[in-house]
């Protein structure tokens, strides 16, 4: 398994974001700034929104993928990586969300 940080290397620069705007249902349920420690969640959410156009079933697995080590991490320990409970919960809800990538 490739660690994490191998893997965002292989990721589209995402300095241009100011932050990722997640909805549900057309209403906001969350942000990730781009700021120290949310940097590679950016990354990913860019990711899959250029791949899926949303985070879909689909989108949350590729996602759970990228997140590598976090992943398990993530399942061991609820509330820990809430960028990956959210992929998380898109999966075990059926429930997709939809994403508006705010630039700087």
């Amino acid at each position: 398994m490739q660690k994490f940080s191998d893997i965002l290397l292989t990721l589209d620069n995402a300095d241009h974001i100011d932050r990722i705007e997640i909805y549900k249902n057309k209403s906001i349920v969350s942000v990730i700034d781009n700021k120290p420690g949310s940097q590679g969640s950016i990354k990913v959410y860019q990711h899959l929104w250029k791949l899926f156009g949303a985070i879909t079933l689909d989108a949350a697995i590729e996602g759970l993928d990228l997140y590598s080590e976090h992943t398990a991490d993530a399942q061991n320990n609820p509330g820990k990586h809430p960028n990956i409970d959210r992929l998380l919960s898109v999966i075990e809800k059926e429930e997709p969300l939809d994403l508006k990538i705010i630039k700087n």
